[in-house]
């Protein structure tokens, strides 16, 4: 096993980490060094171009070897059907505005003449490009699509992680599901979550249901599907975001009864402090993750439910299986 470092965000929606002089704000750069950053969508408010060239501008100079990122609802140029059939009236018009963006709320949509289908997906696919280019290989980004991928670090460190943007139809925004689909367990999902111990970590935009996911007055909004898959899956940790309020982190314990949730605790100076919130739970802690037994859940949104980019990212160690020689 291979000690390793997570660092881990969501739901930026363009907002770069606070000057490093801002101190009473623990999103600040520079975003904390680890051998892994995830981010779990959300990178933009609407898309736009400008947008998406911030988020890669930021991820590029972030100090991590490998840097996986999925795309949220808000990233609508990123779910190439949506967009092209009625995402693109979230914009002012379907192409790069520059500075001069001028965002659609989320009650508002821009009446604008129809662009032609190709001209939608010719922007939809450049937006695509921005993110799997040779540029942001090696700048170590990698896009994920939804399904299994695997990777293999320096340290020797190996590690499956599955992904997935979508989450349970949300006001008409991209990479929806209606909440009766399964799309994570049953046989006819065109990419199932796999059994234990296949999963190291999941990565999800949305969250599974009843964890990290409640909403005023006192409801839970994430997907029952998603949290039976992660019971089969039983990943070492299962990242995601979404719902703003439910930033935080909560290790769960899989038992016949059900699903255990402790909350993590946190320090409000120690997170100002280290730009982070976080978490050991590596061979070497007190209380070291149990894989099969426990999964970490974390909510890393760094925006509050107001859109104020001050929440800490997470930063965990943890062990990762050694690659087969």
């Amino acid at each position: 096993m291979v000690k390793t470092r997570i660092c881990m965000i969501s739901d930026t929606h363009t907002s770069t980490p606070n000057p490093p002089q801002r101190t009473d704000n623990a999103y600040r750069s520079p975003l904390p060094k680890a051998n892994i950053l995830l981010h779990a969508g959300d990178l933009t408010k609407v898309g736009y171009r400008v947008e998406n060239e911030a988020m890669i501008a930021m991820l590029r100079d972030a100090d991590a070897e490998l840097k996986l990122v999925i795309a949220g609802n808000h990233d609508i140029t990123l779910d190439e059907d949506y967009f092209t059939t009625v995402g693109y009236n979230r914009h002012q018009q379907p192409e790069n505005l520059g500075e001069d963006s001028i965002l659609i709320s989320d009650d508002h949509i821009h009446e604008t003449p129809q662009p032609s289908t190709e001209q939608l997906r010719s922007y939809a696919r450049s937006i695509k490009d921005l993110w799997t280019c040779e540029a942001a290989r090696k700048a170590g980004i990698i896009y994920l699509e939804e399904g299994i991928h695997s990777f293999t670090l320096s340290t020797g460190a190996s590690f499956t992680v599955y992904a997935s943007p979508y989450q349970p139809e949300f006001y008409r925004w991209a990479f929806a599901y209606e909440r009766d689909e399964d799309r994570y367990n049953s046989d006819q999902a065109a990419n199932p979550v796999p059994d234990f111990p296949s999963v190291d970590i999941m990565l999800t935009h949305g969250p599974p249901l009843g964890v990290l996911d409640q909403v005023p007055p006192d409801m839970n909004v994430g997907c029952e599907h998603l949290l039976r898959a992660a019971g089969r899956a039983k990943p070492r940790i299962h990242l995601f975001g979404h719902i703003h309020e439910g930033w935080g982190a909560q290790r769960g314990v899989w038992g016949e009864s059900g699903l255990k949730l402790e909350d993590v605790p946190t320090d409000i100076e120690d997170m100002l402090e280290n730009r982070s919130a976080f978490y050991d739970v590596s061979e070497g802690a007190d209380n070291p993750l149990r894989f099969g037994d426990e999964t970490l859940f974390i909510n890393a949104s760094v925006n509050t439910v107001r859109y104020e980019a001050r929440n800490a990212p997470w930063v965990v160690d943890l062990e990762l299986p050694l690659a087969a020689a």
